[in-house]
């Protein structure tokens, strides 16, 4: 007979089968408090030993990194000539980084060329130089040096924020691949960028004016003009839009659509040609419905651009770029979030404030995990404005409408392979 007292290990099963349900189930609420009280012990006796030594804790938090479908991300094996690279999954930064290490190695070959023809001229002319001079133009080298690493480095794309620490999921537009930029001469233009002018409208007898209203809001230098089917109003189609607005020195135009009165996508025309953006929208929430919400103001926000890491999101990066100043206004405290995960790109709308860290609080790290030298005693508190929505990228025209042709177009069977992502 099977004793009333059980010792049941963690990974005990029930140690005999029994047709009585109630009997099962005291057997199994055994067990799993056994296994609860096992795993209790072994974080306890964790916890103790890293107390002892700080080292083994650093260790496990390396180590302990949970393997989601971002760390599991494939790219296309492909080539350096890859073209513009729309329709292929490739991570711009890891393809350009060889290329910019072979320049900078031609620089620093080419001045330590330079610097010994010098060296060799002046032994000529001079023998005998003086040690202290030697090592006055071994200073000026280094310098040099210095100088050349700073240059050819590449600028991050976190210029524009405040915190001294680059996210490591920033976007650097500095690495654009030339054919792309070839390819959209109007949204990579070497000239500095016009201030954004923006007309914002709807479908044709739409009823989100509250929402178009809130997009004027949320984009500086935007005006909402509805868009009426009257009986004696003439039908404005997207393109005479644009062309109405192309005269008047707009750069954009925006065209909320809606669905059974809610807002379901939403298209951006970079005037005056093209190309034309196709977004999906979801989950949309207007600020007033946010908990602790707070009011925007008219100050030009500053912009964070997060995970854009193909040709094609750098492409999209480059257009919400052009749809905001690039002067921000520092004295609003406002900060628009684009941050692109999975191919969705979640939109929020942010009003930051610096305050002393509280004695319950950790300092700010870096991505280093480490934390950050000069701020320790400072944290940041965040107050959600709105309109927060989620956008997915559905297609690219080359010109205005889908009349111009396709450069890029969303299929149904690129989610086929989860672990591949366009953006």
């Amino acid at each position: 007979m099977v004793s009333k007292k059980l010792n049941l290990s963690s990974k005990a099963s029930l140690p005999y089968k029994t047709a009585n349900k109630h009997k099962r189930q005291d057997l199994h609420v055994k067990r799993k408090k056994a296994r609860e009280n096992a795993r209790r012990d072994e974080r306890f006796r964790r916890r103790r030993e890293e107390d002892k030594d700080p080292s083994l804790r650093e260790e496990r938090i390396k180590c302990n990194v949970p393997l989601t479908l971002d760390r599991k991300r494939i790219w296309d094996e492909v080539d350096r000539d890859t073209g513009d690279g729309l329709g292929v999954s490739l991570d711009v930064e890891r393809l350009k980084r060889p290329k910019v290490e072979e320049e900078e190695e031609e620089e620093a070959e080419a001045v330590a060329a330079e610097d010994q023809s010098d060296a060799g001229g002046s032994d000529v002319i001079d023998d005998d130089r003086d040690s202290m001079i030697d090592s006055g133009s071994n200073e000026e080298e280094d310098d040099v040096k210095e100088k050349i690493q700073i240059r050819v480095g590449p600028r991050t794309a976190t210029e524009r924020a405040t915190s001294p620490v680059n996210s490591t999921t920033s976007t650097n537009l500095d690495l654009t691949p030339e054919a792309l930029a070839a390819r959209f001469p109007s949204l990579f233009s070497t000239e500095a960028p016009p201030t954004p002018k923006i007309l914002v409208t709807t479908s044709i007898n739409s009823n989100l004016h509250n929402e178009a209203r809130l997009l004027t809001t949320l984009f500086p230098n935007s005006v909402y003009i509805p868009r009426s089917a009257h009986r004696y109003g003439h039908k404005f189609s997207i393109r005479e839009i644009a062309s109405f607005a192309t005269n008047r020195r707009y750069t954009a135009v925006m065209v909320l659509k809606e669905d059974q009165k809610r807002p379901t996508g939403i298209d951006f025309v970079h005037l005056p040609h093209g190309p034309m953006f196709h977004f999906s929208i979801s989950n949309w929430v207007e600020g007033r419905k946010l908990p602790g919400h707070g009011n925007p103001t008219n100050h030009n926000p500053e912009l964070i651009l997060n995970n854009f890491r193909t040709p094609l999101g750098l492409l999209t990066a480059h257009l919400f770029r052009t749809m905001f100043p690039p002067q921000p206004e520092f004295q609003g405290r406002q900060v628009v979030t684009l941050h692109n995960q999975r191919d969705y790109i979640f939109l929020r709308r942010h009003r930051y404030v610096f305050r002393e860290k509280r004695a319950t609080e950790k300092s700010v790290v870096g991505p280093d995990g480490k934390e950050v030298k000069g701020v320790e005693g400072i944290r940041a508190g965040l107050q959600e404005l709105g309109p927060r929505f989620t956008m997915k990228l559905r297609r690219i025209d080359k010109g205005i409408q889908r009349s111009s042709g396709q450069e890029w177009e969303w299929k149904g069977g690129m989610e086929k392979q989860r672990t591949k992502f366009q953006l």
